[in-house]
């Protein structure tokens, strides 16, 4: 008989005890057997956070033989792949090997299911018995290895419609343009900060569709190549290129194209420290920031803001936005072009 597990995993917690598994320092990792309430998936692919990867690859030099390193080495000394510089993780993609007995009836998966998981690599107990393929480019890396799901943990099952490596990617920030669309209003003057990656060409669609044809976005990107991919995509109304580490420059940029006005709404989601206050500044006092970037520093934002006077509303970029994966994917079905873009990236 199965041992009966914590609806939230404490019971793979091994130290500190009494924390839940996304702080613990070590989880148990062992899949020889699984709780009563865990499902354990056959992992193919893990989508390693931008944030995360970014510096993984920068400490790495680039090279993937150390980058293969570095990631066994987290999950080897923590049970899980919580980077522990970023403290960020990412997810994976997996085949579902064995259901606990106390899940069978409450869950609509059954073995074999192929799905992406929606929670934090950083809380997912892992296994990885061989790196097969790293592939920088995307932030994805081809495993042999298993991993749990926790009864709390949400899930996706991959459609049928699209390419695995294609839902993987777009899953993987699911929180940014579900909350876009909380966020931006009809009328919205709207700053979207690393606008030309995986994310801000997300929340580019849906802020132009939300703000509608009285409201303005504006894309900042950091390269050349990623501005014109979102010049040509057409979801913005003006496209600049900005070091979003500089926030007076970029400040100077955003009051000429919002006649002083500033945005309304400002979705930071770029995978670098260093763009609250790009973020804070460029942001009218009545105004919201949302950081979906796990790069954000609540410290640097908080006392930053209140440095320089700015009453703007902050909101921390949840990964989970209820029914996220299901919009996410509905924009990919809805936009052509957005397709296009993520089958020939990521796909």
């Amino acid at each position: 008989m199965q041992e009966k597990g914590n609806k939230y995993g404490t019971h793979r917690v091994i130290e500190p005890k009494g924390v839940l598994p996304q702080p613990a320092n070590k989880l148990d990792n062992n899949m020889d057997k699984i709780w009563d309430n865990e499902i354990l998936i056959d992992v193919q692919t893990l989508n390693i956070d931008s944030a995360s990867f970014t510096q993984i690859k920068q400490q790495a030099g680039g090279d993937k033989a150390k980058i293969a390193e570095i990631m066994l080495g987290i999950v080897e000394k923590q049970g899980k792949h919580r980077n522990p510089v970023t403290g960020s993780g990412g997810m994976l993609l997996g085949t579902v090997e064995k259901i606990g007995d106390a899940l069978k009836d409450k869950t609509d998966l059954k073995v074999g299911d192929k799905i992406a998981t929606l929670v934090s690599l950083s809380l997912t107990p892992l296994r990885i018995d061989k790196i097969k393929e790293i592939r920088p480019d995307v932030d994805q890396v081809d495993i042999d290895g298993k991993a749990i799901l926790f009864e709390s943990g949400i899930y996706a099952k991959i459609p049928q419609d699209m390419p695995e490596g294609l839902v993987l990617s777009a899953l993987d920030v699911a929180g940014a343009p579900a909350q876009t669309a909380r966020l931006v209003k009809p009328g919205d003057t709207v700053l979207i900060i690393g606008a030309g990656g995986k994310s801000g060409m997300l929340c580019s669609y849906e802020a132009k569709k939300r703000a509608g044809v009285t409201g303005t976005v504006i894309g900042l990107c950091h390269s050349e190549k990623s501005a014109n991919r979102l010049k040509e995509l057409g979801f913005c109304d003006h496209v600049f290129r900005a070091d979003a580490t500089q926030p007076v420059q970029v400040l100077e940029t955003i009051e000429k194209l919002t006649n002083g006005k500033m945005a309304d709404v400002t979705i930071n989601n770029v995978n670098i420290p260093d763009t609250e206050m790009t973020s804070i500044l460029c942001t009218k006092d009545s105004g919201v920031v949302y950081f979906f970037s796990m790069s954000t520093s609540f410290t640097k934002a908080a006392l930053g803001a209140e440095g320089v006077g700015s009453d703007v509303t902050m909101i921390v970029g949840n990964g989970y936005t209820k029914g996220h994966a299901e919009i996410t994917l509905a924009l990919l079905r809805e936009s052509e072009k957005l397709r296009k873009v993520f089958t020939e990236l990521y796909a």
